[in-house]
Formats: C-alpha cells, structure tokens, sequence
C-alpha cells in the first residue's frame, strides 16, 4: 500500500491511496473530532498512477470535502486511515507548535517504549507505533515521503535496511539501549506470558512461529538454576532468534531472518555509530533530556517504566547462567560501550 497527501486547504483534504491489490478500489475512513464519521471510495482517476504501474485504473485519489463533511474547516482534529489496513493517511496537526522534523525511534526491547511513545505523541503532526511489523512499501512510504515534515516513527526498525532513507538534516534516529540480560528475562517472561494461547488450537496461530517457543519456555522453570541451564541448551530455532543478541540483529543485519554472525557485530557497532542520538535505559533522562533538547521542547521529561521485579530477578539469575552470556556476547559489548559513553557526561540515572 502506498499513498500520498497534496495538501490540506482547511476546507478540503486531496492526496491518494494505493492498495495491494492493483485491480481493487481503495477506501479511507474520515475521523473528525475523534468520531468515525465514514468510510469512502478513492474516486478520482490519476493517470500518473497508471502510468507507473501501481494500479490497474488510477483511480485511487481521494478528495474530503467541507460539502460533505460540514464542519472539516473548524475541525481541529481531523484524521484520514485507510481501510483495508487501518494504516494512518493523514492527521490535521494539533496545534501550529509541532515539532518540523521526521524523528525515528529505533525500539530494541520486546515491549514497545510507550512512555516516549506517550510524552512526544502531542508534538508531531503524524505518529506511527509499531513500525517494524509495516509492510515494506508501507514503511517506505514513512521514511521516504517529503510531504511528511513533522512525524514520529517508533518500533523495531531493522536499520541497515532502511538506514539509506534515514538521512538528511530533517531526518533524527534515535535509539534506546537496554541491559541484554534485563531484556533477555523480559523475552522469556513474554514467551512464558504467551504458552496459555500457544496451547490452544483456536488461538495458536496468532502467535505464528512463536508459538514453539511459548511452548518451550513454559516447560522450564525461569526460578530454578538448573532448569535455565537445561533451557538454552535445546532451544528451538524460534526460541533461538528471539533471544540470541537482539540488539546486534536490529543494527547488523538486514532481514528479519537473517543469521547472527560475528562479522554481524562489526557492522551494528558501525550503524550504532551513525544514529543520531544513542542512549542507554539505564539513564533514561540524560536520553530524554539530550532528545527534547534536540527537538525544542521545554517540557519536564517523563519518569521510566519500573522494570519489573520478575525480570530483574530472572536477569540476576542469567547472569550466572555462561550458555545465556554466550548468546549476547555481542549485545554485551554494545550495551557497555553506551553505558561507558553516557555514564562520563550524566551523573544521574
């Protein structure tokens, strides 16, 4: 799916949608003042898109208009999802004080950074979580689009891939490195969080390849040292990507199955190296602070999620576990890298 917005006149919203489907008929749900208003059709041809061979007709431009939708002029908030993928189009800015700049949040935790996520929400015009889970040309289409000057992007972005699109003065990478072992015990308590829906057939598949190692993980005991041995020593191929150097994998590789290989690690340190900014969860102001001070926000920066006590015991049990220290070799020596650049300018965590 690719789509396009020409302008936003107040009293009419013009840009296009192109769905998967070449021969299909795209369709845009208009939101005004948090309100579902209603669904459209595109229904203006454009021959350029034709052209291109994008789809089969053109006909894919879409055209929200004060005539039909009395009161768009005054709407302060006024959003535009296509259908078929929920996928935000378009989003009338908030206010005129949003920041002009196209910031990308690399997220290298399971868990999504909702606090940031939460805290910077208000100041871009556009704001796209989950990113990492876009189709290709979806994704394409958020960093490419340079009608798109005030977004905020978040999620588990692998960065070699698309770093070519990550450039310019108008364009911020960001990135927030997490303790490996922490994030390791965060993983296996997700997995283990998940083996109810793993073992039920009417809801197995929403887990995809997952499922295995929900499975796996919920046969172990994560409070019991031997057992954790046990564990990493027949991990199946699921288990196995999900929990083997994480970090490395978003930064040194370019597809999501690819391999971790050592010469992988040379390659994330290097892409690590031209992130705009890089910070570490265990001085989450100083990256918060550093963040809004790039953007112009004057604002207090917000308080870090609490780990949970679950995830720093089972980390402090990994720690002593060698077979888990082996599988993030790598993401190790990145994290202490960061926490060694950050820990000599902040004092405070």
């Amino acid at each position: 799916m690719r789509f396009y917005v020409d302008h936003d006149l107040g009293h009419a919203v013009r840009g296009w949608v192109v769905p998967d489907n070449p021969t299909a008929i795209g369709r845009i749900a208009v939101v005004i003042e948090g309100e579902r208003v209603a669904e459209i059709p595109t229904r203006v041809t454009d021959d350029a898109i034709r052209a291109a061979g994008w789809h089969a007709t053109g006909q894919c431009v879409f055209v929200v208009e004060e005539a039909e939708f009395p009161g768009l002029a005054q709407a302060r908030r006024v959003e535009i999802y296509d259908v078929e993928t929920n996928v935000l189009v378009y989003r009338r800015a908030p206010h005129p004080n949003v920041v002009r700049k196209k910031v990308v949040l690399v997220n290298t935790s399971i868990h999504p950074e909702t606090v940031i996520e939460t805290a910077l929400f208000d100041h871009f015009q556009q704001s796209y979580f989950g990113v990492g889970r876009f189709s290709e040309e979806v994704a394409r289409v958020l960093f490419e689009s340079p009608w798109m000057t005030s977004s905020f992007q978040s999620g588990a972005i692998i960065l070699p891939r698309y770093e070519g699109f990550l450039q310019g003065d108008d364009t911020l990478t960001t990135l927030l490195v997490h303790d490996p072992f922490i994030e390791m015990a965060t993983r296996l308590l997700w997995l283990q969080d998940r083996a109810v829906v793993a073992a039920d057939p009417r809801q197995r598949w929403r887990l995809g390849s997952v499922a295995e190692a929900a499975e796996y993980v919920a046969g172990h005991a994560l409070d019991d040292a031997k057992s954790l041995k046990r564990l990493f020593r027949m991990l199946p191929e699921p288990a196995y990507h999900l929990l083997f150097n994480p970090l490395t994998r978003l930064c040194g590789t370019k597809l999501p199955d690819d391999r971790v290989h050592p010469g992988n690690s040379i390659v994330a340190i290097e892409v690590l190296s031209r992130v705009g900014i890089v910070g570490h969860r265990r001085f989450f102001k100083a990256f918060m602070t550093t963040l809004y001070d790039r953007l112009g926000i004057l604002e207090p920066v917000p308080t870090p999620a609490p780990i949970p006590d679950a995830a720093r015991a089972l980390a402090e049990r990994l720690r002593a576990v060698k077979l888990a220290e082996d599988m993030l070799v790598f993401d190790i020596a990145m994290s202490d890298a960061v926490l060694n650049a950050v820990s000599k300018g902040w004092t405070d965590s």
